[in-house]
């Protein structure tokens, strides 16, 4: 019997959620392996950025990609200068990037919560089937 599908939301800017896009590949929580073991192949992650640069004040707050996780394991990937993260690869779908404002009331994680960013503080957030459905249609996939 398959288990059911899971969905997550990890965080990221969206310079680095659409470089994972572009390449195929996921890493959250500054490249924490923990984190990334929680998710299994077959489950989908939506990545939502808050800001367009990592460490920028510039307001994104838009899902960014979504795509179901490939078989494999997590994996290290060194990128030099002694910064070794791990990530795990992810079958990005067509998608178009989507506010998440106009969804805040819709979202049973954000539903009646005025400080609705604080449920994205830890980089990776699993979310309700009823939450990713809604992401996923309103990204168009």
């Amino acid at each position: 019997m398959n288990a059911p599908i899971r969905y997550w939301i990890a965080v990221a800017s969206a310079e680095h959620a659409r470089r994972g896009r572009a390449l195929g590949f996921m890493q959250t929580c500054h490249g924490k392996a923990a984190p990334l073991r929680r998710i299994k192949p077959g489950d989908v992650v939506i990545y939502y950025a808050p800001t367009e640069i990592f460490g920028g004040r510039d307001a994104c707050q838009r899902f960014v990609s979504i795509g179901r996780v490939k078989e494999g394991d997590v994996y290290p990937f060194d990128m030099g200068g002694g910064f070794c993260p791990h990530r795990r690869d992810i079958d990005y779908w067509p998608s178009q990037e989507v506010a998440i404002r106009p969804m805040l009331e819709q979202l049973d994680f954000t539903r009646g919560k005025r400080n609705w960013g604080y449920a994205f503080r830890f980089g990776l957030l699993e979310i309700s089937a009823h939450d990713g459905d809604l992401i996923r249609v309103a990204m168009g996939t």
